[in-house]
């Protein structure tokens, strides 16, 4: 009989034979599902374990079957079950819930967007050196400007907070701005880097770079890196060290910082340098993207959202309405996410085996539209036959 993860003392308690709940998606997600989802209750039963998924609703189908995008019912499913996964979700347009992925983010508090990106030989590149791209993202999930506080131009709550900020702080903001606030506090800003060290030193990490704006934004941006330093130093004083006080050869985690800006520039001039990121809302998900852009896009881009607790685990690209029911998606970011959710499950076995047999596949020659298309003379296959040709290799090699 399956049964339910648990979480107690700070640690989850997975059973061989959990409940994990699915959302299939809108658009393509229905397709990529079908094609990710054998694979990895191939991959737990080569294993010696036993996934039972359990439908959950949200999106446009949710929408049209109960009025609601995002269920309370679903929220308290992902949250009961601890552990759960997704595919791309629709977000309304006009007015409701900004993001869907934004709402589950906040409502269950996963404040750790982890956006793990490394090559799969075979895979096209617009860069040189894409094997030497093996980096994860922390990305900040519940704070900076995706807090969604802001006001349109003209409004009255714009109007009278541009009075209040003149005639109060001495700024000198023009009539008809549209304003935002951006909020990043201490304690949100240190659970994120927290995460991200105790990941480098669990992985067994060189470094951990905190990625900034603090030389304009002084006093948000900046406090990121200050409070970064900082949890490094008095929580793992003993196994880090910063950039400036380390020796050659240093055996502890390097603490490193990087402006934003230039940073966009070391993941392509440098990217064997740096390992794990940890960094705020906005500049996450621009980095998230241009390192996937250097590894094939993202489409082969796994991503989780974690909090204490309780995490989704979530493809990382859109629904692409246009090629839903074309068999042409591409169901790597769905498969590898699982990948990492069999990871976060204490299944690392698990989790190689699923990345080993889609490395084959694609050693095989095997890929989707979007990759195909960049390679000359590439003849491309759908999205049901990349699933099975991962699932095949699932059970041959396990």
């Amino acid at each position: 009989m399956p049964r339910k993860i648990t979480f107690e003392n700070g640690s989850l308690n997975v059973p061989d034979d959990p409940f994990i709940p699915f959302i299939e998606g809108d658009g393509v997600g229905p397709e990529l599902w079908r094609a990710a989802g054998p694979v990895l209750l191939a991959a737990a039963e080569k294993t010696g374990r036993a996934i039972s998924f359990v439908p959950a609703e949200a999106g446009a189908k949710a929408f049209e079957r109960t009025g609601a995008y995002l269920p309370p019912e679903t929220l308290v499913m992902l949250e009961s079950h601890r552990v759960s996964i997704k595919g791309p979700l629709a977000t309304p347009v006009g007015g409701g819930i900004r993001s869907l992925n934004v709402a589950i983010r906040q409502a269950l508090d996963l404040y750790a967007c982890v956006r793990p990106v490394s090559f799969v030989p075979g895979v096209p590149s617009p860069v040189k050196a894409p094997e030497k791209v093996d980096m994860i993202v922390f990305r900040e999930n519940t704070e900076d400007l995706y807090a969604g506080i802001e006001w349109p131009s003209g409004s009255p709550e714009a109007e009278s907070l541009r009075e209040f900020l003149n005639a109060r702080l001495g700024t000198r903001i023009a009539k008809g701005a549209a304003l935002g606030v951006k909020p990043m506090t201490e304690a949100a800003s240190k659970r994120l880097v927290r995460m991200a060290v105790r990941w480098a030193l669990k992985e067994g990490r060189p470094s951990v770079t905190l990625v900034h704006k603090g030389n304009i934004m002084k006093y948000t941006e900046g406090a990121f890196r200050k409070w970064g330093y900082e949890v490094a130093a008095e929580e793992f004083g003993d196994r880090t060290v910063p950039e400036a006080e380390a020796a050659p050869a240093e055996r502890k985690v390097i603490v490193k910082d990087r402006i934003a800006d230039n940073m966009f520039m070391q993941i392509l001039l440098r990217p064997a340098e740096y390992s794990v990121l940890a960094m705020p809302n906005l500049n996450g998900d621009y980095l998230s993207d241009a390192l996937a852009a250097q590894t094939g896009g993202l489409g082969m881009a796994p991503g989780a959202n974690i909090g204490d607790g309780v995490a989704v685990f979530e493809a990382t690209h859109g629904t692409a309405p246009k090629y839903e029911g074309k068999d042409v998606a591409n169901p790597s970011s769905l498969i590898l996410s699982g990948a990492l959710m069999l990871d976060h499950l204490g299944w690392r076995d698990a989790g190689d085996l699923v990345r080993s047999a889609l490395r084959q596949a694609v050693a095989d020659g095997l890929m989707t539209n979007d990759l195909a298309r960049q390679i000359p003379g590439a003849k491309a296959c759908g999205t049901a036959a990349f699933g099975k040709a991962v699932l095949e290799r699932v059970r041959r090699d396990g």
